[in-house]
């Protein structure tokens, strides 16, 4: 009976525990098909890992000159893509220590990394940072967002295991090492080589491999820029990893334990300095691709060479200074150096920086430069102040204006030596076009990119003054005019009802020469004579015709102030506009990029601009050919009456360059606020600009011809080194005639006082000039005189 009693409870525990373990097999196949479920329908909401099969990385946009330099890096992340294969060994053991070890043996999940996150889940509450593979962060940086959830989670560790199915390990392991975030704005293992130590990974030390390999767990806190503490604790952190699992030897572990990192921030990657081109592009792109131009790894490239460019920007400084330096010295900055450790905070804008005056002696000054070097600076180098140093050498310094702890600017001048200078207070721009295709050739906006960005070549408008006159000439041409046509240079009187007076013009002279050819007004810039001149052919022609030249309507006045250039261009616009008397007489469009290529090199867009056939024959121009705008007639006078401006007239300066084959145009406004050079050869059509930003006058006598041409000069004087000179070559339907200047008519070639011209030959005059009756002189002593007069 006991026996009964004791088994009964025996079987009821039994059945309890049976039912137990039924309940827990259910609830944990119910669990595990909910689970299943889940996941299947979690599987759908996750990414297509497909699309890493042709990643494609955000690279910044690079811009390069003709001769493949970088001129421009735009673009918040740094970064340089590189096939595992080129990553040396070390490098990536010093990852797999630092990230994850068993990267090469786990699935992507590495099980005992969770568990360890779990178990310190369970006794802390607190979540830790354990347990995410490389792999994992794969996920987690391509494909989903990076918020810590455990949903997050679970979707990272499902695609993980898909990613390690479909991808090889090495793959995977590349597609980390260039996407990881490493600080400094550098993305991916490369460009943090770079952006810490301006090395490529080949040059990398083991240390700094270890630096790097330390950062991806937290960049801004391990950064050794800013916490060089820190950042030498993680790198040490690391090279024990690596020496644990023997990835290191203990020698090298100790050696590199005892290097000093040495990590700083470095100098721009760019290859040379031509801002205002690299802004250029970077605003053309920015137009066509969007916000995405920054970040799709495109490499522009322009047509603006570097040796060029180095010549406008050049030229452009040294001739403000030239203006500059005839108006005096406007002395020291008024300021001292605070202390020593200020010397870097220096600036330096265009050819000019700013230095210490450390001491003084008989011969010159010293002074000290923000990078520590000392510049010596002899007396005839310092220009404004002759009297003062001339009593300066018998009486030392006392009262002298320089004084040590000064600061000063200097340049370097093109023989090495230094000397005392100021930053310009005038602004200049040249902008210089390939007459035949449109392509920029040099683009100097002004004298310092980073003092100013508004760029004077482009973004100016300036009065071209008696830059504009050649188009009204070419206009006058077509109506039948020619080179020897006389128009009176006499005072004229406009009425303007819309003024309280009238219009009264005058020449730059303020003298008159009377009956004028068109060849004497032009080379000599008569205003009153190009007025005249637009009176005759009619201003709607005038607009017409030089809107064939490039110009909008809009730049051009409907009044007769269009024959003085009252409207309004920018140096690029009169460089375009001039390319067509450079050219043989097409219009060509201005462009800067010449290619584009993607990330991957592929060329995505190619420059085919209408250009001009350089050495086709009339009427065999390609198919992509420019428009004619002026016929080949006009434009070989319109040539000669320009090389004319050079060889006789306005700007004459020119011709100290040695060559027969230069043209161009002066052109200076009311009280000289412009001074122009519009110039061109075969080779470049350039134009040059010169003057105040808030238009104040450059001063009385400041011409085109004194302060605009040095600055096409310096430039051409470099362009055209080993160009061949370009002879004016008459087209068919030219004619030259013996004329008499004084009416353009023909005159006998035994008479001294005419001069040969070129004519159309339609326009070519058919008749001769008549010949002057002499005066006749009273003789009151002469008898009879009067009989035979009567």
């Amino acid at each position: 009976m006991q026996v009964r009693h004791q088994i009964r409870p025996l079987r009821m525990l039994a059945a309890l525990f049976k039912w137990f373990f039924i309940a827990i097999a259910i609830f944990g196949i119910s669990f595990l098909v909910a689970a299943y479920f889940f996941i299947v329908e979690l599987d759908k909401e996750l990414p297509d890992i497909e699309q890493l099969e042709h990643v494609q990385y955000q690279m910044p946009l690079s811009v390069y000159s003709r001769d493949g330099l970088l001129i421009g890096q735009f673009g918040e992340k740094r970064r340089i893509p590189v096939p595992i294969g080129e990553i040396p060994k070390q490098q990536l053991n010093a990852f797999l220590a630092a990230e994850d070890e068993r990267f090469f043996t786990h699935p992507g999940v590495d099980y005992k990394g969770l568990l360890r996150a779990a178990n310190h889940l369970l006794k802390t509450g607190k979540k830790s940072q354990g347990g995410s593979t490389i792999t994992m962060q794969v996920v987690r940086n391509f494909l989903i967002s990076k918020e810590k959830t455990y949903l997050r989670k679970l979707k990272e560790i499902l695609l993980a295991l898909k990613l390690e199915r479909r991808f090889s390990k090495n793959e995977i392991f590349e597609l980390y090492l260039n996407k990881i975030y490493l600080g400094q704005r550098a993305y991916g293992l490369a460009a943090a080589a770079q952006t810490y130590y301006g090395k490529s990974l080949s040059e990398l030390s083991l240390p700094q491999q270890a630096m790097l390999a330390g950062l991806p767990k937290a960049p801004s806190l391990y950064n050794p820029i800013v916490n060089v503490e820190r950042a030498t604790e993680r790198r040490n952190y690391v090279l024990k990893r690596m020496l644990d699992l023997n990835f290191i030897s203990a020698g090298q572990f100790r050696q590199a334990l005892a290097s000093k990192d040495d990590a700083a921030i470095q100098p721009t990657v760019i290859e040379f300095d031509a801002p205002y081109v690299a802004e250029m592009a970077r605003q053309e792109l920015l137009e066509k691709y969007g916000d995405d131009a920054y970040t799709l790894g495109l490499k522009a490239y322009v047509t603006v060479s570097s040796g060029l460019q180095q010549a406008a920007d050049n030229a452009v400084r040294t001739g403000l200074h030239l203006y500059d330096d005839r108006y005096g010295y406007r002395g020291l900055p008024h300021k001292k150096l605070a202390k020593q450790s200020a010397l870097k905070s220096l600036p330096a804008f265009g050819d000019c920086r700013q230095a210490v005056v450390s001491a003084l002696s008989e011969s010159g000054f010293v002074a000290m430069a923000a990078d520590g070097a000392e510049l010596m600076v002899a007396w005839e180098q310092v220009p404004w102040r002759r009297a003062e140093v001339e009593r300066f050498r018998s009486k030392p310094w006392q009262g002298f204006f320089i004084q040590p702890g000064d600061i000063v600017w200097l340049r370097q001048l093109e023989d090495g030596r230094w000397a005392l200078s100021q930053i310009p207070a005038a602004e200049a721009a040249l902008a210089a076009v390939d007459p035949f295709s449109g392509a920029i050739q040099a683009i100097s906006g002004g004298f310092d990119f980073y003092r100013s960005r508004y760029n004077r070549a482009t973004q100016s408008k300036r009065q071209p003054g008696s830059g504009f006159k050649p188009f009204i000439y070419a206009a006058a041409l077509e109506k039948g005019f020619t080179p020897a046509s006389i128009i009176n240079d006499a005072p004229i009187v406009i009425a303007d009802p819309s003024q309280a007076n009238d219009w009264r013009p005058e020449n730059y002279t303020r003298r008159f020469l009377g009956p004028t050819p068109l060849r004497v007004a032009l080379r000599q810039s008569i205003n009153l004579v190009s007025i005249r001149l637009l009176q005759d052919i009619g201003i709607p022609y005038a607009l017409e015709v030089a809107m064939r030249f490039g110009f909008e309507k809009e730049q051009l006045p409907g009044t007769l102030s269009l024959a003085l250039g009252s409207g309004y261009a920018s140096p690029l616009k009169m460089a375009q506009a001039y390319s067509v008397f450079a050219n043989g007489g097409y219009a060509v469009k201005p462009y800067l990029i010449e290619r584009i290529d993607d990330y991957s090199g592929k060329v995505v867009f190619q420059a085919n601009p209408a250009g001009v056939c350089r050495h086709c024959s009339e009427g065999l121009e390609s198919a992509n050919s420019a428009r004619r705008v002026v016929s080949p007639q006009v434009n070989f006078l319109m040539n000669s009456l320009l090389r004319d401006v050079v060889e006789r007239g306005t700007a004459t300066t020119a011709k100290q360059l040695g060559r027969s084959d230069l043209a161009g145009k002066t052109g200076t406004t009311n009280d000289q606020r412009d001074a122009w050079f519009n110039g061109y050869t075969q080779d470049f059509a350039v134009s040059v600009w010169l003057g105040f930003d808030n238009s104040n006058s450059l001063g009385r006598g400041e011409t085109g011809g004194k302060a605009a041409i040095p600055i096409w000069m310096e430039f051409m004087r470099k362009a055209l080194k080993d160009k061949p000179e370009m002879p004016l070559v008459a087209p068919d339907g030219i004619v030259q005639a013996y004329v008499n200047p004084e009416d353009g008519l023909l005159l006998d070639k035994s008479n001294k006082n005419g001069l040969w011209e070129f004519f159309a030959e339609e326009t070519a005059p058919k008749s001769y000039s008549m010949p002057k009756q002499p005066e006749f002189e009273w003789d009151e002593n002469a008898e009879g005189l009067q009989e035979a007069l009567f």
